[in-house]
């Protein structure tokens, strides 16, 4: 296959704590394959000082919108106990938890209960109970069992509900990842015109409705801002009829770029809009940014185990499959394939991973140098949803993990 010359002097993907340095790849200070070395593969690399960077940029753009408000971190993205232990001895953020499991694993971390949200679907009544002992926890239901469920376990306790807008909201349009839209199904939140039945039973069974909660959709850029705008003017005009509420959660999903072809989400657009809408109002805007926190923090390294010609392609097999990072497949989100060195050649390939299963391939068409069993490849924006999606299918679930401390030593 004919090799094709690079011509490119700076990558896409390029940033001051991710770029090639005297050749060879170095991440938040550090050289990946040197890690790999040592650790072994399949190995996520996560860098602290890119998530507190990107943390701080977050708060950063809150401050302009003219609102009290939270940021809690959707730890399902990724749960590993080094990043949660720094996050809460940090102190800027809370926590979005959505499981028992979760909430306990984010209160063992050290965040106080006072700064965790909880919202889940499909809740037992016997996962209530064990949910509302944890005091000051503000919980909020997704449907109008989790309401009875609640007022039969705590009457008198304050609650959030969760709502479905009916506006989707996602990556490039793409409906796996828009969670509600009108005339379209979602298990999540209770819609426009039920919710008022629901805030009367509520309030009919002794509960306080304190918030309101939506979660519309992943990984959404600048071109889907109008519809941002709409879902935010929907629940600040939701908001006006509850005189009590303590927080509007307008959830997570803030996207970052994962192609060649995609630009920053304009943080000052973004928040413009909640400034628009909410700007001085009585309660305090809560969000749930993960991969936004996490994502671009993330490195996975595999090794090469094969190349060879098949079916007309050039196929570059690794030690990892989709049961590690299951995004490209469940979802169609790249994980972008980065060479550990600059290279000056490239030829056409396939990254097909180890699962006995025919849709476990990592990338398509992408230019790749002359590999050899033996070499390494790390994929890019793998700190959100790989790890914490992970599974053990064809038992090959064994991987490692690394925090990469901050560069003035201080790894949490």
């Amino acid at each position: 296959m004919q090799a094709e010359n690079t011509g490119v002097d700076k990558h896409w993907w390029e940033r001051s704590d991710l770029r090639y340095e005297g050749g060879s790849l170095r991440f938040a200070g550090i050289d990946p394959g040197e890690k790999a070395n040592q650790a072994g593969t399949p190995l996520y690399l996560y860098s602290i000082a890119r998530i507190r960077h990107n943390t701080g940029r977050l708060i950063a753009a809150l401050e302009m919108t003219g609102t009290r408000h939270r940021v809690l971190y959707a730890m399902k993205s990724n749960r590993f106990v080094p990043i949660l232990t720094a996050m809460a001895m940090d102190g800027m953020v809370g926590i979005d938890a959505c499981s028992i499991g979760e909430l306990a694993l984010a209160t063992s971390c050290g965040f106080p209960n006072r700064q965790v949200s909880f919202t889940a679907t499909g809740l037992s009544l016997a996962e209530w109970e064990r949910i509302l002992a944890y005091p000051d926890v503000a919980v909020n239901c997704d449907s109008i069992g989790d309401i009875r469920k609640v007022a039969a376990i705590h009457p008198g306790r304050s609650i959030g509900i969760r709502v479905n807008p009916e506006i989707g909201i996602g990556y490039r349009q793409n409906p796996l990842l828009a969670y509600s839209g009108s005339g379209s199904f979602s298990k999540f939140g209770i819609t426009p015109d039920v919710l008022p039945q629901a805030i009367g039973l509520a309030r009919e069974l002794g509960l306080r409705v304190e918030g309101l909660h939506c979660h519309c959709g992943c990984g959404y850029l600048d071109d889907q801002l109008p519809a941002f705008d709409s879902i935010v003017q929907t629940m600040s005009r939701l908001a006006k009829d509850l005189p009590e509420l303590r927080y509007l959660n307008l959830g997570g999903g803030l996207g970052i770029p994962l192609s060649p072809d995609d630009k920053p989400l304009s943080l000052d657009k973004w928040a413009g809009i909640v400034r628009k809408h909410c700007a001085d109002a009585p309660y305090e805007i809560w969000i749930e940014p993960g991969d936004y926190l996490v994502k671009d923090a993330g490195l996975l390294v595999l090794e090469v185990t094969n190349v060879e010609e098949k079916c007309g392609r050039r196929v570059v097999c690794v030690n990892g499959g989709f049961n590690l990072h299951p995004e490209p497949v469940f979802y169609k989100l790249p994980v972008h394939p980065v060479p550990l060195c600059n290279p000056e050649q490239l030829q056409r390939s396939t990254i097909a991973g180890n699962i006995n299963e025919v849709a476990d391939l990592w990338f398509e068409n992408i230019g790749l140098p002359d590999y050899s069993p033996g070499d390494r490849i790390a994929f890019l924006n793998a700190g959100g949803y790989g790890a914490s999606m992970s599974s053990n299918h064809c038992m090959r679930g064994q991987f490692h993990e690394a925090l990469i401390p901050d560069r003035d030593g201080a790894n949490g």
